[in-house]
């Protein structure tokens, strides 16, 4: 016999709609763009908004098939005529040229963005193998060792790895002197340096096929090829050592050693025609009161509303199948509106409540004037969870006077100064910035250096701090920053 017991406990249950919400809150504007799409498609109930001059005969004559008759009233009246007699109506072929009437000019036509078909440098580098007239096995040698290239034209496997791994594939035995001989010819190819197995073959390469050799190229070539780790860590000071060269004679080296191309691959790939373009989620729209408005930008989102066609039909007596499906549907389409303006009432509401912390940044767009905040500040101004914060602000970014900012950006630690006010680390790095940008490039500045001359500025930091600092604006250290 089961025995039956009564618990109570406390469990938390998320609503249709908070579902929802909480999946579109993340969403950048593009994706969501396309997520309204996609729910269109699933859900018939979903349509666009029209025009309020369209009558709402034109909108249900839209959702029926030819033929069909719409009620006006009283009066039924056919949606399009058809014509039985087509003996009448078959010669009437009047050709579109004399119908055509064209009202428009060039200037009338929206501009397209032509799309650019581009071809990737392995297969610019197996065009060039073709002209060398390989047999059949070297073809397939040279294709292999192709297709292993990195993103920057090197060749970072071993020759006998790549002799099994054409082995097995092709059922077939490579040795690992023919994948030598070919790599020999595939470096002669063009760019110069290219399937070098590291950066010093690379830079060797390219010396060896210059045209003009000479007192410069000689001393070049030979501080690369040996003293290339003290060329690395910058260790001038070795280098003129070791080699018994002057400064002036290491100078005009070094000036031929950098016109080389550490990345042979970047002069076949056209990054221009790669469009890694941001849309911004927000616009702020400055009032010649001074005052800052928030808007969202939309873009090509269409606006949604729940077809009258389908609720109409929802009230009318159907079979139970159809009526759960409608129902279904109806709630499905009304929970993701909801959500829709829901999202949009939030994202409102966050960059409403940044822009009022950050006031005086927006105001001028000078980081110094970054405030330190965090997301536990704008979550309780608006009075929402710092989860929400987070995914409002995440991925997402506003278009300003002066460029387009990502929100994350906005949210910086504090940093106590000598008068006791918080500075936002943002403004420390822009100080770093500074005076690594204006110290002498023969000597420059250790941390220790410019830990002192912050605190001079009254930045109080630690040295470890200004490393991480450092580190973070991707600014090396001293002894690489060392310029002769």
């Amino acid at each position: 016999m089961q025995r039956q017991t009564q618990v109570q406990r406390q469990t938390l249950k998320y609503s249709p709609l908070q579902i929802q919400m909480l999946n579109l809150l993340h969403l950048t504007t593009l994706e969501l763009e396309q997520r309204i799409k996609e729910e269109m498609e699933e859900n018939p109930v979903l349509e666009e908004g029209k025009d309020e001059n369209s009558t709402e005969e034109e909108k249900v004559e839209d959702l029926l098939d030819p033929g069909e008759t719409v009620g006006v009233g009283d009066d039924e009246v056919p949606v399009m005529q058809d014509y039985y007699d087509w003996d009448e109506f078959r010669d009437d072929d009047i050709p579109d040229y004399k119908t055509y009437a064209n009202n428009f000019s060039a200037d009338d036509e929206l501009y397209t963005r032509p799309m650019v078909e581009t071809v990737s440098f392995r297969d610019e580098l197996k065009e060039q193998v073709h002209f060398l007239r390989l047999n059949e096995r070297q073809q397939l040698i040279a294709d292999f060792i192709l297709d292993s290239l990195d993103e920057d034209g090197f060749l970072r496997r071993e020759s006998d790895v790549m002799a099994d791994d054409i082995s097995f594939a092709n059922s077939i035995f490579v040795d690992p002197d023919e994948v030598e001989s070919m790599l020999r010819m595939i470096q002669q190819l063009d760019p110069a340096g290219i399937a070098a197995r590291d950066l010093k073959e690379c830079l060797l390469i390219q010396l060896d096929r210059m045209n003009h050799k000479g007192e410069n190229w000689e001393l070049g070539r030979k501080i690369v090829s040996e003293t290339f780790d003290e060329l690395g860590s910058r260790n001038y000071d070795k280098i003129m050592r070791v080699l018994e060269i002057g400064e002036e004679e290491l100078k005009n080296a070094i000036q031929l050693i950098t016109s080389l191309n550490p990345k042979p691959a970047s002069s076949l790939r056209n990054d221009a025609l790669i469009n890694d373009s941001i849309k911004p989620d927000f616009l702020l729209r400055y009032t010649d009161d001074g005052d800052i408005e928030v808007q969202l930008a939309w873009g090509n989102s269409p606006a949604l509303r729940m077809s009258k066609l389908f609720t109409e039909m929802a009230e009318k007596k159907n079979d139970r199948a159809t009526n759960q499906f409608l129902k279904n549907k109806i709630n499905s389409a009304k929970w993701f509106i909801d959500a829709i303006k829901q999202r949009e009432t939030t994202m409102l509401n966050t960059l409403k409540a940044i822009v009022r912390l950050q006031y005086d940044y927006f105001q001028t767009g000078d980081i110094k004037k970054l405030r330190p905040m965090i997301l536990k500040d704008v979550a309780e101004m608006i009075d929402m969870d710092i989860s929400t914060i987070s995914r409002v602000t995440t991925n997402k970014y506003v278009q300003t006077p002066f460029g387009i900012i990502l929100l994350k950006d906005l949210f910086t630690e504090g940093v106590a100064s000598e008068d006791g006010t918080e500075v936002s680390n943002r403004a420390i790095q822009e100080a770093i910035r500074e005076i690594v940008d204006a110290e002498d490039k023969r000597h420059p500045l250790n941390d220790q250096q410019i830990t002192d001359m912050l605190a001079d500025r009254g930045y109080n930091v630690a040295r470890r701090t200004v490393a991480k600092y450092r580190e973070q604006l991707n600014i090396p250290t001293a002894r690489l920053r060392v310029v002769i």
